[in-house]
């Protein structure tokens, strides 16, 4: 009987449904996957065929955890290869691995994690080089991630860079029909660029620095459109800054937006997607709809998303924390690509059609597994 593939995750977000749905469809895979962390919505575990079990993470002490379960599926003949979270925070899975490295050489461990961010401090770094030391290979988010490994000592030829995906295939079906339409000019009463933001409205997203850029512009008599689509702990002060600069009319705070059809006319419709905090997921939601992004250059405090973004192409860098950077990078962009807009837009939908799908990320998890 041939081995097979087990997958432990130490949860299943709803936003990455599809791919777990793919590798259940094309992978003889068993999944096995960790309860609700904080607010993270998960997917409808049911929906893969191969689900057999949800496992208890418990907290131990600060970020370390446990997940329960684990270490008894290392000992069934049918799994030869793991796929595993690969969080070094996860003591069961330090545990794990040891037990495989003693009792059975012959079984595959690989991880799928962001793996290196770059402000790891001494102690962190040693940890990080202990535990994924031990692994068969890794499944990166980044390149970024890549490349700090390996300075770091690893092996490239075990590192993989798997990117990250969302609901590809529904989002692409919405993109074939998205036209331009009044939604802005009726909003705002004017034909000014419009600057969007879709995401959790949180302090790490900086968007103060965002409210302030287009203060600063409007007291150079440019006047530019934000809208902000979700909701957070952040609205109410956003609100209140946007008044105390004297740019609330040009603020559209449109809350949280569940309906994808109407987030992608909101995205397609807008100039440039400004992210000044770490850019995450909300890089490919809005690049998928045509729409480029700024965000900040520290790439070591950054998401891996952040890779998606090539300058004068799908996006721009400013410097950190800087809401001069931020003005000047918004500036040259719609300058220099305001009347090249569907070109934009046809790259946008090049970097993530060929980079950021579930598509892309079997064919890489197939290669790196040797299946």
């Amino acid at each position: 009987m041939t081995a097979k593939l087990c997958c432990v995750f130490n949860l299943a977000a709803h936003y990455r449904a599809d791919i777990y749905r793919l590798i259940d469809r094309e992978l003889d895979a068993d999944f096995y996957i960790g309860d609700a962390v904080a607010n993270i919505k998960t997917m409808d575990y049911s929906l893969l065929k191969g689900y057999r079990a949800t496992l208890a993470n418990r907290n131990v002490i600060g970020s370390f955890y446990w997940q329960s379960g684990v270490l008894g599926l290392l000992h069934k003949s049918e799994y030869g290869t793991f796929l595993m979270t690969g969080e070094f925070f996860c003591l069961s899975t330090w545990l794990f691995l040891l037990i495989k490295a003693l009792f059975y050489r012959r079984k595959r461990i690989y991880f799928w994690t962001h793996g290196w961010y770059g402000h790891e401090g001494r102690t962190k770094r040693i940890l990080k080089k202990m535990f994924f030391g031990m692994a068969d290979g890794i499944f990166l988010y980044g390149n970024y991630a890549r490349e700090e490994m390996v300075k770091n000592g690893f092996n490239g030829n075990k590192l993989f860079v798997i990117h990250n995906s969302l609901s590809y295939a529904r989002q692409l079906e919405l993109r074939k029909n998205m036209k331009l339409a009044d939604i802005y000019r009726e909003h705002f009463d004017n034909d000014r660029p419009t600057l969007i933001f879709i995401g959790r409205l949180t302090a790490v997203k900086r968007l103060d620095l965002l409210i302030d850029a287009v203060a600063l512009f409007k007291s150079r008599n440019e006047i530019y459109n934000v809208v902000l689509v979700g909701d957070g702990v952040m609205r109410r002060q956003l609100e209140q800054r946007a008044e105390l600069k004297g740019i609330g009319h040009n603020v559209w705070f449109y809350g949280a937006c569940y309906d994808e059809r109407t987030n992608a006319e909101l995205i397609y419709n807008a100039d440039l997607c400004v992210a000044p905090g770490n850019v995450g997921l909300t890089a490919m939601h809005t690049m998928v709809f045509g729409c480029p992004v700024i965000t900040h250059n520290d790439f070591k405090w950054q998401m891996p998303e952040f890779e998606a973004i090539h300058p004068g192409s799908t996006g721009d860098f400013f410097e950190r924390d800087s809401v001069e950077s931020l003005v000047d990078a918004i500036s040259r962009w719609i300058a220099a690509n305001h009347s090249r807009r569907d070109a934009v837009r046809q790259a946008c939908y090049l970097e993530i059609d060929t980079q950021w799908t579930p598509q892309f990320q079997i064919s890489v998890i197939k290669k790196g597994l040797n299946i």
